[in-house]
């Protein structure tokens, strides 16, 4: 019985509106913090940016980010246990308080005058008795009557008493979305040379009722880049296809920055793209390739190979982008002369052609199985929103002493109710004192 009624109050106490309001709180807390420090980043790059300092003004360094979990946040467990928890309260609270509400709300309650709820806000006394004037008073106002002998009783905007719990199941099925997403979803990045093949093998995230996709592959068939009139990026493209595991084709598309592939439950997303190298032909047709260094210049790329001629000569090769020509300097740094793809070179006696330039496009592939249900939850939130803004009006009316005593309350819009009311009175007397 004492193991009893300690859970009731447990549970009671998790059902607090107020405890629901702090889980929330707590959640916005959260969400911030990982708004500013950055997910899911190697420990070098947090031992860099949040190096142990005690004269540092941030707060947080590297090992609490990393022993608090904050460098992936909204995947560790603490963060889950609190959405589980916010969870379980608005369940809690819709079925013990809110739907209890509601039915009470549908109930017909009748009033005398002198047992009317405290909340009633405007009460007239109309004088002469006629129900049935008052009845097609309401009626034209669009309240739903309930008659019993000297008492009236009519309410409108039930849909007003029905936002709160539309609310509550909203977030319940984006909680559970996300819960979805933190079990089932994983996420791939890979950096893919044009025109090969690719795997689902560098996972940088998974939940743990997650699984890849062991029959399907996916190829570049293409990567290219559109730039601006000053040779900054303006947009770069991949065409992907991909098999299943007996190499037959299942679909192509052409992606772009914020413009992914969607197939089944697959969403490939176009990141980041680099140059790895250069294939260079010589004139007995013997080819071989280069590495290329990518450097930051000005806030900008560029690309740099060295290539020997000799054992004691060589050049620099820079490539500033994939549309313009190759830039070609002595071990002086000296400028020599620029090439275009496939041009013939001259190099001490030797014959040399830039036969290619191999690129690689950055892919992130993920599987979110909860995204949709968690687009579902803000999409009946919004609609929510919009119900709320009705109001729940009730009116009461008694006949007593051959007087008719019409009071009424309205959780919102109370300038609103009062001219309803001042309308439904001049209706009354309309027909009611007629000569």
């Amino acid at each position: 019985m004492v193991i009893k009624n300690r859970l009731w109050r447990l549970v009671k106490k998790i059902a607090n509106l107020n405890f629901s309001i702090f889980l929330l709180l707590i959640i916005a807390i959260c969400i911030a913090i990982g708004s500013i420090i950055e997910q899911d980043k190697s420990v070098i790059y947090y031992q860099i940016n949040y190096p142990i300092d005690f004269n540092h003004t941030f707060i947080f360094n590297w090992r609490l980010i990393n022993a608090l979990g904050l460098d992936h946040l909204y995947s560790t467990w603490w963060f889950l246990f609190i959405i589980i928890i916010l969870g379980c309260s608005l369940i809690i609270c819709t079925f013990s308080s809110q739907l209890p509400s509601l039915r009470n709300a549908r109930q017909w309650n009748f009033f005398n005058y002198n047992t009317l709820p405290s909340d009633t806000n405007n009460t007239k006394n109309l004088y002469k008795n006629s129900l049935s004037n008052l009845n097609y008073s309401l009626s034209m106002q669009n309240y739903y009557i309930f008659h019993k002998k000297y008492s009236v009783y009519a309410y409108k905007g039930l849909y007003g008493r029905i936002a709160p719990i539309i609310v509550h199941i909203a977030m319940i099925i984006t909680l559970f979305g996300f819960i979805l997403s933190f079990l089932s979803g994983f996420i791939v990045q890979e950096m893919i040379p044009n025109g090969e093949i690719g795997h689902f093998k560098n996972v940088i995230q998974s939940g743990i009722q997650s699984w890849a996709p062991v029959n399907l592959v996916y190829k570049i068939d293409a990567f290219s880049i559109t730039y601006n009139k000053d040779n900054s990026i303006k947009q770069f493209f991949s065409n992907i296809s991909i098999f299943n595991n007996r190499y037959q084709l299942l679909t192509k598309q052409m992606i772009s920055v914020n413009h992914p592939l969607k197939f089944r439950n697959l969403t490939f997303y176009q990141t980041d793209w680099n140059i790895n190298a250069i294939r260079i032909k010589l004139s007995n047709n013997i080819l071989f390739q280069r590495k290329l260094f990518r450097l930051q210049m000005n806030s900008r790329s560029a690309w740099l190979s060295i290539l020997p001629l000799d054992s004691q000569t060589f050049i620099f090769i820079y490539i500033i982008n994939l549309k313009d020509p190759c830039l070609i300097f002595d071990v002086n740094g000296r400028f020599i002369c620029s090439y275009n793809i496939g041009e013939k070179m001259m190099f001490n006696n030797n014959i040399l052609y830039i036969n290619q330039i191999l690129s690689s496009t950055g892919l992130q592939i993920k599987i979110d199985n909860g995204i949709v249900i968690v687009y579902l939850g803000f999409f009946i939130l919004i609609i929510s929103t919009f119900i709320s803004y009705r109001s729940y009006s009730q009116i009461w009316s008694n006949v007593l002493n051959d007087k008719l005593y019409v009071s009424g309350s309205s959780n919102r819009a109370v300038l609103k109710f009062e001219e309803d009311l001042l309308i439904i009175q001049q209706m009354y007397h309309q027909y009611t004192f007629v000569e």
